[in-house]
């Protein structure tokens, strides 16, 4: 293992770098730099020798040019352990380069900018950075590359304690640099595809380049004999299930993580106290309340046979009496924004049961604000399908009563509980609702009329009357027959998008019934 002799530092982002840079000097490596770094280094004190003194060449082309120098890419591309490398570097009086520091121009943040144009974009778009973090990585046995503020103080630590560094370390920080080369990169693209020919921009780009980083392997995917692994954004959205912190349980499986989702999903999406219980993706019980502990009897009184090992999520702290009454039932994932310190005692007794506790972000009016995703994704065979997700809301102001009766406030508000939890049911998607909760569920049905009997069958087996109860459809009704047994089970109001050829059949349907229909013209499917 070599010694650190001399070491290049060029970094847009100076966060720790003038500690680096005095720790490194105390240990008496040598440092190069470029302009701006180099003038804070002299402003500080650290003895530093610029790049334009140490090439002979001085920076360019308002420095666009300044480290592509063969001085520069052969000090750090030279390999140690050739001899004829060694002596083609001596003979042109190339110096070894043993470490590189370098971040890039901040391209991710400047087009973050809602001010950002195509011009901001192209100027920070680095060139001699990437060079010297490739070179670095591709020569990872001589050479360590520090691309994050975040390595600086376990390499300074390394180095005292040992006078070098391990190949393993070298080895750590050279895929590190790739990553970042390749999310640059990436952003980059996808950034500038997104342009037509008429430098126009669009929702989606010409190219997309997914970059996803590994959380963890899983024990196995959705069956035992396939193998699979969790991966986050490389930019999470804030209160989104992969910033969970998981405070006690089993490790989380592939059906686990997905149920979470989507029981996480629907339950912060309601302002008052609420609680979602999902079994197989599908939430079989939603219920708001004055506090968790009545949001919970009620969503669990919905479907108790399907809640048995299923996912239960809060939209708020749990306390106590919410703790001692989850934890009599069988859960496989409980998920909250926090927990009291008494209801963590009282679910340690339940060693197995994954507890997971996610912050939601504070304020904010976007989607991605809320921990919402902005774009949503399906694989499909060699392909993609990548659409804006489903973040559209309703409000009272939206819907249009198509029947000569008219809701009461009380029923319009169940009418809006309901239509929110139909969003984040399976299509064909069917809900009675009553008294902010569900009384009776029908999910992913190849038919709607099949759904709406489903969904009533369900209410009768969990002892729940649907006498005055409201109905949500995820889509309109393309015949009568779905109105007609919702009317049958005892439903006085419907909401739905309307849309069908059949609209006034439906319509006059609900009239016959004397029921109220309300259309929101707003479709929400999930497949």
């Amino acid at each position: 293992m070599a010694t650190i002799k001399r070491a290049l530092i060029s970094v847009s982002d100076k966060q720790g770098i003038l500690e680096l840079a005095k720790d490194l000097n105390k240990l008496g490596i040598e440092i190069l730099s470029t302009g701006g770094t180099a003038k804070l280094f002299r402003d500080h004190n650290i003895a530093v020798i610029e790049v334009s003194d140490y090439t002979g060449f001085p920076e360019m082309l308002d420095g666009r040019v300044k480290t592509l120098h063969p001085k520069v890419h052969g000090g750090i591309l030279g390999r140690r352990d050739l001899p004829e490398h060694v002596a083609a570097m001596d003979n042109a009086a190339i110096p070894p380069i043993d470490m590189v520091v370098v971040n890039l121009y901040p391209f991710e943040a400047t087009v973050a900018k809602a001010d950002c144009t195509l011009e901001d974009a192209i100027e920070n778009i680095d060139i001699g950075g990437p060079a010297m973090v490739r070179s670095a990585a591709k020569n990872w046995k001589d050479v360590a590359v520090l691309t994050d503020a975040s390595q600086y103080a376990d390499v300074i630590a390394e180095l005292k304690s040992t006078g070098t560094l391990a190949d393993k370390t070298k080895f750590a920080l050279s895929v590190a640099a790739f990553n970042r080369i390749s999310n640059y990169d990436g952003a980059i693209s996808d950034y500038l595809s997104s342009f037509d020919a008429d430098g126009k921009r669009g929702e989606f780009p010409g190219q997309i380049n997914g970059r996803f980083i590994k959380l963890q392997d899983l024990r196995y995917g959705e069956n035992p004999h396939q193998n699979a692994a969790f991966y986050r954004d490389l930019y999470p959205a804030p209160g989104s299930l992969v910033t969970a912190e998981q405070l006690q349980g089993k490790e989380l499986s592939y059906n686990n993580i997905a149920d979470a989702d989507a029981a996480w999903e629907c339950v912060k999406s309601f302002d008052n106290a609420a609680c979602v219980i999902v079994k197989h993706a599908n939430p079989c019980g939603v219920a708001i309340g004055a506090d968790t502990a009545e949001a919970y009897a009620k969503a669990f009184k919905t479907d108790t046979t399907s809640a048995f090992g299923g996912i239960i999520a809060f939209n708020r702290l749990v306390d106590k009496t919410t703790a001692e009454a989850v934890s009599k039932q069988f859960v496989e994932v409980l998920i909250a924004p926090d927990f009291t310190a008494d209801a963590l005692a009282i679910l340690q007794a339940k060693a197995n049961v994954r507890v997971l506790k996610i912050a939601l972000p504070s304020g904010g009016n976007t989607a991605w604000a809320q921990g919402r995703n902005m774009h949503d994704t399906k694989r499909i065979g060699s392909g993609l399908l990548i659409q804006s997700a489903d973040n559209h809301e309703i409000s009272p102001s939206d819907l249009k009563v198509v029947t000569k009766k008219q809701p009461t406030p009380e029923q319009l508000e169940d009418l809006l509980f309901a239509w929110r939890v139909a969003k984040y049911v399976k299509s064909n998607a069917i809900v009675f609702c009553g008294d902010g909760m569900t009384l009776g569920v029908g999910a992913g049905q190849m038919s709607r009329v099949d759904s709406t009997k489903i969904a009533a069958i369900k209410a009768q087996h969990a002892g729940l009357s649907l006498q005055g109860s409201v109905v949500a459809s995820d889509a309109f009704f393309p015949f009568r027959d779905g109105v007609d047994v919702l009317a049958e089970a005892g439903a006085t109001c419907v909401i739905q998008p309307g849309g069908s050829i059949r609209d006034d059949e439906v319509i006059a349907a609900a009239d016959a019934h004397g029921l109220v229909m309300i259309l929101t013209g707003v479709r929400h499917f999930r497949h």
